[in-house]
């Protein structure tokens, strides 16, 4: 099968890459595994030398790999270098707290002594997504690096050269050449990937049904697995929210990337004393995005990843209308080249529609108006997903109670909702299990191993 590599923005292919045999695949595994037996004895000095030389090329070669996100998967240039420090920022982190984060652990009331280590397993799977394509992968393998695993990705199909560049930039920052691994693999090689035996577990992000089917091959393997899965966040605005904050930040947190986020805000739940001015304001803020060449930097939003993906949008959108709702701004696919959709605000969707227990992944807000905060509460929570949500409002004790109700991964307040390496990052529900990120993520790959003294 073919790998192909295709511009958005025009249609064009821009390169094509054949797939990786199964012996491929197995002779790549075979030499991670080699790998692993002396990365594993490796002091976390040495491991975060190598994590802070990735950080300085990544930051070396912004510009050059925010092109090639533009290129393959529609990404601003503005954003896909943001992207890019990000990965540095995640790098240099784990480089400086990956050894305080991994020290023995002593524990009190057993024994004479005792205390837990953290171990590593052997090599991680790692099957990433489009999205983010550098910041999905650098956010499970610098933590997973420092712990001292092997990591081999399948990435993407639409996006093969991200996938190749950053097998090069680990092997440039001086990593054993077969510790980190791109494969060049379909969905159909993802089993037999799980079967080897020194593939101890799988980091997946992407879709409930992609999550599904991996956890489940997992689980029938007695592999552990860590899903991260899509959302439909809630952003909740109270009467006395900073509306012009709430409308700046909503407009970023629903179009950027145009709108392919997993913890991009997407259901806008507004108390009614505030509903129209917030949707006077958020149509006027979104109409002002430039949509267009990703590649150009007054750019706000490209096209979307591919056709069929705007065509499932469009669906959604047609369903939303069907059921009642009002396309306040955009709604429709333009005419001309490229996968582009424009802002879209839709209100008055009913709340037992079933597209709004769906995950709407591109630039698409659908507002809601509540009459209280309990309703408020109420709505966000009527979802099958629980990554993310937002609160706004200026009493933040308030907000900070509010977000102990809202059933997600993790809630914030007067602020974008976005993954930081400090904080651990997943969610609940159908948005997936486990934890990346923060001191939690780099043991979650771990043996995590009590040794007891008498």
């Amino acid at each position: 099968m073919a790998i192909q590599s295709m511009n958005p923005a025009t249609g064009e292919v821009l390169s094509t890459f054949e797939e990786y045999t199964p012996e491929q695949t197995a002779g790549i595994l075979a030499d991670t595994a080699s790998a692993w037996m002396s990365w594993r004895e490796t002091t976390y000095a040495e491991r975060a030398s190598r994590l802070q030389r990735a950080a300085e090329i990544l930051r070396e070669k912004q510009s050059a790999l925010a092109e090639i996100m533009a290129l393959e998967m529609g990404k601003p240039v503005r954003q896909g270098r943001g992207e890019v420090v990000k990965c540095a920022a995640v790098c240099d982190y784990y480089a400086q707290e990956g050894e305080a984060l991994l020290a023995p652990m002593p524990i009190e009331g057993v024994g004479r002594s005792a205390y837990v280590r953290f171990e590593p397993l052997g090599t991680l799977l790692t099957v990433m997504p489009w999205n983010f394509p550098f910041w999905q992968v650098f956010r499970i393998a610098a933590p997973s690096l420092m712990a001292g695993n092997a990591v081999v990705l399948k990435h993407a199909s639409n996006v093969p050269q991200c996938a190749l560049a950053i097998e090069e930039i680990f092997k440039e920052a001086g990593f054993p050449e077969n510790i980190f691994r791109t494969l060049l693999i379909g969905a159909r090689q993802v089993e037999a990937v799980l079967d080897a035996p020194s593939v101890f577990a799988v980091s997946l992000t992407g879709s409930e049904h992609a999550g599904m089917k991996v956890a489940s091959a997992a689980g029938a393997r007695l592999k552990k697995s860590v899903m991260e899965l899509g959302g439909s966040d809630p952003f909740i605005v109270l009467p006395d929210a900073d509306l012009d904050e709430a409308v700046k930040t909503a407009t970023l947190s629903r179009c950027g990337n145009t709108g392919q986020t997993c913890i991009a805000a997407k259901r806008f739940i507004v108390l009614d004393a505030v509903y129209d001015e917030f949707v006077t304001r958020l149509k006027a803020s979104m109409s002002a995005l430039v949509m267009g060449d990703p590649l150009a930097e007054g750019t706000d939003m490209g096209p979307m990843s591919s056709a069929p993906l705007r065509e499932e949008l469009q669906g959604q959108v047609d369903r939303c209308i069907e059921a009642g709702g009002k396309a306040v701004l955009g709604g429709a696919i333009p005419s001309g080249t490229g996968c582009y959709y424009p802002p879209t605000i839709i209100t008055d969707v009913p709340t037992e529609a079933g597209v709004c227990r769906e995950e709407l992944f591109g630039p698409v807000a659908l507002v809601f108006k509540v009459s209280s905060e309990d309703e408020a509460i109420a709505l966000a929570n009527d979802t099958p997903f629980g990554l993310g949500g937002s609160i706004w409002s200026a009493d933040e004790a308030k907000a900070a109670l509010m977000a102990t109700r809202v059933r997600t991964g993790c809630v914030f307040i007067n602020s974008l909702v976005r993954s930081d390496v400090h904080l651990p990052f997943g969610g609940v529900g159908n948005s997936g299990y486990g934890r990346e990120l923060g001191s939690y993520g780099i043991r979650e790959f771990t043996n995590i191993k009590s040794i007891c003294i008498g």
